[in-house]
């Protein structure tokens, strides 16, 4: 396995078991405060590591666009900052498992997305795209045919989450990856602490009973997930890193039923299975000829 593709991986396992911060976070502090303070945190944290992130991964002295890295910067943490103020909002309403699938969902707005850069897509990244949009439908949909108001609010976190991997891979050469993660912190934290002031009153108990989850969502699930995926979205086509890194939603269910004992039906657990087969199947070996 190449190592972007094991960086997503790893990057899949801390962000599916970052659901169960989000959720539990919810029981004592609003969505805009946790994201502001989580960004806050991860934005620190990477800025004190970057000597030390620079010279583990080569890159110190590195020359790069300085003014490409800021608009980056600019531009990932905007949709980031969003798509995760989407996500925190829906998972108050739904269940940690069905959140971490319909999240998942990015795999099919990338690959859509992509058509509009002049990115086409493999024809097996369509069948796995297939696969996932089933197992969305047997996840989700009720007997009604309609999706809950928190899923639907997670489905436009999914759709701002694909734009936010465009618009990695858009930024993705002649910048500094590390740099261009803080910045894109920084900005998600100067937008959630204007919805935060204006929407929420943070109360210091609150915030202190929410100190694990915020800790993990901030150091692991931002510092170091959207920092790896970055780096491994360096040399990783955005569709193919989509489908990768949309394991978190397995990692996600099985940290809801692990640890908060949410449970799911057969037919969500058959909406899992269609989805995980989506991922698997993507890292089948290319045939010869075959686009990548």
């Amino acid at each position: 396995m190449k190592k972007g593709s094991f960086l997503l991986l790893l990057t899949a396992l801390i962000w599916g078991m970052a659901f169960v911060a989000q959720s539990t976070a919810m029981d004592h502090i609003g969505p805009w405060t946790f994201n502001c303070l989580r960004s806050v945190l991860a934005c620190l944290a990477l800025f004190l590591l970057l000597p030390f992130l620079h010279k583990i991964t080569h890159t110190t002295g590195m020359v790069y666009d300085r003014k490409k890295t800021w608009i980056g910067g600019i531009v990932t943490g905007c949709f980031l900052a969003m798509a995760s103020q989407f996500q925190q909002m829906g998972i108050m309403t739904t269940t940690v498992g069905k959140a971490g699938f319909i999240t998942a969902l990015y795999v099919v707005f990338v690959p859509l997305l992509g058509l509009f850069t002049g990115k086409k897509p493999a024809k097996k990244i369509w069948l796995c795209t297939a696969l996932a949009v089933a197992g969305l439908y047997f996840l989700c949909m009720n007997e009604s045919l309609r999706l809950t108001r928190g899923d639907t609010l997670v489905l436009i976190c999914a759709l701002l989450f694909a734009g936010h991997i465009m618009a990695v891979d858009a930024f993705r050469d002649g910048t500094d990856p590390l740099v261009l993660s803080c910045i894109q912190f920084g900005v998600m934290a100067l937008i959630c602490a204007v919805g935060m002031v204006c929407t929420e009153k943070p109360v210091t108990a609150d915030i202190k009973a929410a100190s694990i989850p915020i800790l993990y969502a901030g150091l692991m699930s931002s510092c170091a997930g959207y920092t790896m995926q970055i780096i491994g979205q360096k040399d990783t086509d955005p569709a193919l890193a989509s489908l990768l890194m949309s394991l978190e939603s397995a990692f996600a269910a099985l940290g809801g039923w692990v640890i908060l004992h949410q449970t799911l039906s057969p037919r969500e657990l058959l909406g899992c299975a269609l989805t995980f087969s989506a991922v698997i199947i993507v890292q089948l070996p290319q045939r010869k000829g075959d686009r990548a």
